[in-house]
């Protein structure tokens, strides 16, 4: 009998946007009562034999309309994951017998429980230690929001270099001197980096949580391009007024940018972190706010020491 928990489970697993297909060596009836009994809507179902004659290419597509795949051997198994995996799906997959051992291995994350046999349980990737499997919920949501955090700390480092970089550029153009001092460029990338560290306790947007975010480069790039040349303006409007209006001498130059710097650069991350309204509609975690805070001050303090 299926586990009291797989109806609900499948069930919140398929409002996080994820599909489910059930690959198994038993009979098509049982399969289906099975299937009927957890929730599960059988869209389609094609057997080990009729598998036999297909080929690769008509396979998938056969693979985006059918949710049952009955009576199959292990081989049959693992080439039903390889054609998910040519239509670019990220397949996880929940086994706990020898003849699961192949396809654990083929999918991106293999899945078993601590009473499996031991081959399934060296070829998994997780093991389920409680009777529930509820806990999957729990793994896809922590696992998104982790990478969620992740691509905050790549899109705002990458675009902050890059900003700085073209300041950097910018300024040497027409400065007799540079615009900031090499130890003071390492102890602002070090504050800053420091202030980092609180990104992994963040909070994600729900609305991030319902889908799967696959990692896309050519975003990272476009926002990288978008918004360091944005940084920059900040920068040159704080050399003009440093410039132009103070006179600033050297020091005073230096210590005007690696303010200004430091504290954009801190406290951008409260801008990138959400596409909401930062603090009012989506807020930060508390750890955040504080080493943002705490590195500024710092920042602040350190002219006068």
């Amino acid at each position: 009998p299926p586990k009291p928990s797989a109806k609900k489970t499948i069930e919140t697993l398929k409002g996080l946007g994820i599909e489910f297909k059930v690959l198994t060596g038993d009979n098509e009836l049982v399969t289906k009562k099975i299937c009927s009994e957890v929730g599960l809507d059988v869209k389609g179902l094609v057997t080990g034999d009729q598998l036999e004659k297909i080929s690769d290419s008509d396979l998938l597509q056969l693979v985006k309309t059918t949710s049952v795949f009955a009576r199959l051997s292990p081989l049959q198994k693992e080439r039903i994951i390889h054609a998910l995996h040519e239509n670019k799906h990220i397949v996880g997959y929940l086994g706990d017998g020898i003849n699961d051992a192949l396809a654990l291995k083929a999918s991106d994350v293999g899945i078993s429980v601590d009473n499996a046999v031991d081959i399934a349980k060296e070829s998994a990737d997780i093991i389920l230690l409680k009777k529930s499997l509820m806990v999957l919920k729990d793994g896809v949501i922590e696992g998104r929001r982790t990478f969620g955090n992740i691509v905050k700390y790549i899109k705002m480092g990458s675009s902050s270099n890059l900003g700085n970089m073209f300041s950097m550029t910018g300024a040497s153009l027409f400065l007799p001197f540079l615009p900031m001092l090499p130890i003071q460029i390492l102890l602002n990338n070090f504050l800053y980096d420091l202030s980092q560290v609180a990104i992994p306790s963040d909070d994600v947007d729900k609305e991030y949580l319902l889908k799967s975010r696959p990692w896309n480069l050519a975003y990272i790039k476009k926002f990288m391009i978008f918004i360091g040349p944005i940084s920059s303006i900040f920068d040159f409007v704080t050399f003009g007024v440093l410039w132009f209006i103070f006179r600033a001498p050297q020091p005073l130059f230096h210590t005007g940018w690696f303010l200004e710097s430091l504290c954009t650069q801190t406290l951008v991350i409260h801008v990138i972190r959400t596409g909401k309204v930062p603090f009012v509609e989506s807020k930060p975690s508390l750890f955040l706010i504080f080493t943002s805070i705490y590195i500024v001050t710092i920042g602040l303090i350190i002219p006068f020491t």
